[in-house]
């Protein structure tokens, strides 16, 4: 089976839903944050191996102990995926940080900041029209992120 075909897509996307399921319901231990999503898996061809990138929504401690957390409970995550998904081999477990969400919201942030430094720049020359022409340039660029993701 290649990395890339129809089957392992398949199968990728069938123990996201899964992993994601167990995380959520089935592990109890308190260093686990509430705010943790699986962001994606990637299944070995031969289902020997399985990369799991996890999200958590914190700060750096949160996510090194919900890291260290799944990483503990990677054998009993492992089993009940076992239970869940019907595959040859149960695929092994390893679990990373996946801190894109974080660099996204990072950028915007910056983003933020430029556009508002362009305004106060604009305001100090008087030039009332380049503010309010960088408002309306700020407000096309958030409508055009806003319809990507729909």
């Amino acid at each position: 089976m290649r990395k890339n075909s129809i089957k392992n897509t398949r199968i990728n996307k069938e123990v996201m839903r899964a992993l994601a399921e167990i995380i959520r319901t089935e592990i109890k231990d308190p260093r686990l944050d509430p705010l943790t999503s699986v962001m994606s898996v990637e299944v070995a061809p031969d289902l020997k191996t399985c990369k799991v990138e996890v999200s958590v929504y914190g700060d750096e401690e949160h996510q090194q102990d919900t890291l260290k957390a799944l990483r503990s409970a990677s054998g009993y995550i492992r089993m009940l995926l076992a239970k869940k998904v019907d595959l040859r081999n149960t695929p092994e477990l390893t679990f990373h940080m996946d801190n894109s969400t974080q660099y996204g919201i990072e950028m915007m942030h910056k983003i933020d900041e430029v556009m508002e430094e362009q305004r106060a720049r604009a305001a100090l020359r008087g030039d009332i029209e380049d503010a309010d022409s960088a408002d309306e340039d700020a407000d096309d660029v958030e409508d055009d992120a806003d319809a990507e993701e729909e």
